[in-house]
């Protein structure tokens, strides 16, 4: 079940990017599926939210209810192993749902017992009929350099999503070395509906390489996520009810990831300065990530900045990701409502397909050396023993429509580096308010 390499598309990193995707959207994915076998397995994903070096949920759809739901899987060893769907069920559909939109059912996979820095072919299997072969890498122990790619607010503007997706795909076959895409939430419209959801789903297909490479998903619950269907999508990452877990990555980074949609108080921030508290002394690079901003670019600020923002500082977290505005941004380091080279930088603000908003410019964050513009736009964070480099990049949009202009090109927005901090201070718990 190895799949053979095939030559891969280099995509030009340094400065403008002169590479541009197609601009003519390809037809969606989803044409194929209304005409394809009722148990042909569709919508693959694998997601991470516990330890990505060993365990991963690999999860994919059909449009019939099956028997036999199982991924067969081989590792650099080429022993074959089967793990059947330990998870199985019918996506919940509202009554806005059109009665021609096929049903739909999950099947999630959850393996466990995989060797760290390796490469897993796998085939998806639905009563005896299979997926196209696939495959993707557990994340490697050690401290050896790799990436993420991190982008956010992917509701909207389908044919700017899949251009998006594309770019995605061609990212990661130029940049090998990126585990995993952070995904900030706002993944569809209304996050009820069964229609919307599946489309995203086979668009989100456009993300996997030409030679089959799937790359897993830290995935994050966003504002328009509500109702069942993030859960089922994504195999209730953190806990129904509560969708805030933390993962441990390569070169002793540590990823919290939180749900604003929820209390930011109670048992969220109970665990999040716990988290922070254990993995603050351990973590080489402490990063956050969550939908509504704290320090937004285009929005009034979120109950994260008076909640979460004074025991990021205490922790000293080096990088916090943030969605929903519909912006490009990056503010300059902050503590104590001032800029201040020792703070905590927030990265976003969304633009997976979203028509991009104008941001406020003159916000105090946002002034040198920070940055905020407009773009559809992907975040690519190199990360080193020694440090963080943050490069957001995509396409401009069209002024008047905020989508992505005719013609354009790849362009940088913004080209970031934090060096690690030379020491950690001792935080004494309690030294930040609850209230």
């Amino acid at each position: 079940m190895r799949l053979l390499p095939t030559a891969l598309s280099l995509f030009a990193c340094a400065g403008l990017v002169t590479a541009s995707m197609p601009h003519e959207d390809a037809p969606s994915p989803v044409s194929a599926v209304d005409t394809a076998d009722a148990g042909q397995p569709m919508h693959w994903r694998i997601s991470w939210t516990q330890d990505p070096a060993r365990q991963a949920t690999i999860s994919w759809s059909t449009t019939s209810e099956t028997e036999a739901n199982r991924v067969r899987l081989v590792g650099e060893d080429g022993v074959e192993r089967t793990v059947a769907a330990t998870a199985s069920g019918q996506y919940t559909r509202s009554k806005s749902d059109a009665e021609e939109v096929p049903d739909g059912w999950y099947h999630h996979a959850r393996v466990d017992g995989l060797e760290p820095g390796t490469r897993y072919d796998f085939v998806l299997e639905s009563g005896g009929t299979e997926s196209r072969p696939l495959w993707f890498r557990t994340a490697p122990l050690g401290d050896e350099p790799f990436a993420l790619l991190y982008g956010g607010d992917s509701r909207s503007g389908l044919e700017d999503r899949q251009r998006m997706n594309r770019l995605v795909a061609t990212e990661l076959e130029a940049h090998p070395e990126v585990l995993a895409f952070v995904h900030g939430g706002d993944y569809v419209y209304s996050g009820t509906r069964w229609a919307q959801w599946r489309d995203w789903l086979a668009h989100h297909e456009l993300c996997t390489t030409t030679d089959g490479r799937v790359l897993p998903v830290v995935p994050t619950r966003g504002n328009h996520d509500g109702g069942p269907l993030y859960d089922e999508v994504w195999d209730t990452p953190g806990e129904a009810g509560r969708n805030w877990y933390g993962i441990q990555l390569p070169l002793g980074l540590e990823l919290l990831t939180l749900n604003t949609n929820v209390s930011h108080a109670g048992d969220q921030l109970k665990w999040l300065r716990a988290e922070l508290k254990q993995r603050r002394p351990r973590a080489r690079w402490l990063l956050c990530q969550y939908h509504r901003p704290a320090f937004p670019a285009v929005k009034a600020a979120g109950a994260a900045r008076e909640a979460w923002v004074p025991w990021f500082e205490q922790h000293d977290v080096d990088l916090v990701f943030e969605s929903d505005g519909h912006a490009v941004k990056r503010t300059a380091p902050i503590r104590d409502e001032s800029i201040d080279e020792t703070g905590v930088v927030y990265l976003g603000e969304g633009g997976l397909g979203v028509a991009q908003r104008t941001p406020h410019t003159r916000r105090w964050y946002l002034q040198e050396p920070g940055m905020s513009g407009r773009g559809h736009h992907l975040t690519l964070l190199e990360v080193s023993a020694e440090t963080l480099r943050a490069r957001t990049f995509g396409y401009p949009v069209d002024e008047d429509t905020g989508r992505i202009a005719d013609g354009a090109k790849v362009v940088d927005f913004d080209d970031f580096t934090r060096p690690q901090r030379e020491q950690y201070p001792v935080v004494e718990d309690g030294a930040a308010s609850d209230e």
